[in-house]
């Protein structure tokens, strides 16, 4: 049975999917296909390398990812993310789609065509990052003359991309809504709206998973909350063994106890 999975965006809490990664390994589920936007891009890319959840754990904490980031003084965004190119060349020097040990697809959108793109062959880094450049946050991402914002804007759960190429279709989705502290900010309006807004258009993706992990816990942090990301780790991790019959069921497995 070959097997999918699918990561959505949702910016620090899609620290969370290390964790659910961690808990299926454990349940002896091996991916044959990862789809992944904006956050779920990277963490998709570290796995499909060969890196373990926690290795990748470390190099998210390690990597200083802030201090990569310059400012974009042509007003396209606050920010440009071309420095990052460099420092994840660092954990995957060959920055090739066929150099990983899992086939990767990443979703990000074409601004100009207005239109979803899934990058799944040539250079790696630059469509990662591209699948990741939040509209307004970050500059557009240049490639091939084209630029490109995050993959979220049209799909944050990219399962389109893998449905025909797998028997069964795992999605983790860490953009989760929920009853949050009253908000008291002009950043805190502009999350919720962004999140209302990826949510919207990705619920009629869920129906196409065999088995769907979203945390509820994750409603309680913020995308922003990268301090955060053992926390963000445990969460993940923890809700997906509390799903193991479930999944086993879904998979037509014998149950089993998880340690």
């Amino acid at each position: 049975m070959k097997i999918g999975l699918a990561l959505s965006g949702g910016g620090a809490r899609g620290i969370a999917h290390l964790g659910v990664i961690k808990a299926l390994l454990e349940m002896d589920i091996h991916f044959d296909q990862i789809a992944g936007t904006s956050a779920g891009a990277i963490t998709g890319a570290l796995l499909a390398q060969g890196y373990t959840p926690d290795e990748s754990l470390k190099i998210i904490e390690s990597s200083s990812f802030v201090r990569h980031l310059r400012p974009a003084w042509n007003r396209m965004g606050l920010l440009r993310l071309d420095m990052v190119v460099d420092l994840y060349r660092k954990y995957i020097p060959h920055d090739s789609f066929e150099g990983l040990k899992i086939p990767l697809h990443v979703a990000a959108v074409d601004l100009n065509d207005g239109e979803l793109i899934v990058f799944e062959q040539g250079e790696l880094i630059r469509p990662v990052l591209a699948s990741c450049c939040l509209p307004g946050i970050f500059e557009p991402m240049l490639i091939n003359k084209r630029q490109f914002v995050d993959g979220g804007v049209l799909n944050n759960l990219p399962v389109d991309a893998i449905e025909n190429k797998v028997d069964f279709l795992i999605g983790s989705h860490c953009n989760v809504l929920g009853p949050r502290k009253p908000i008291r900010s002009m950043r805190g309006v502009i999350e919720r709206s962004l999140v209302l807004a990826v949510q919207s258009k990705t619920k009629d993706r869920f129906s196409k998973c065999n088995v769907l992990i979203e945390p509820p816990q994750l409603a309680q942090y913020s995308t922003t909350d990268i301090s955060k990301a053992r926390e963000l780790f445990r969460v993940g991790y923890q809700h997906t063994l509390s799903m193991a019959n479930d999944i086993d069921r879904a998979l037509n497995r014998p149950m089993q106890e998880i340690s």
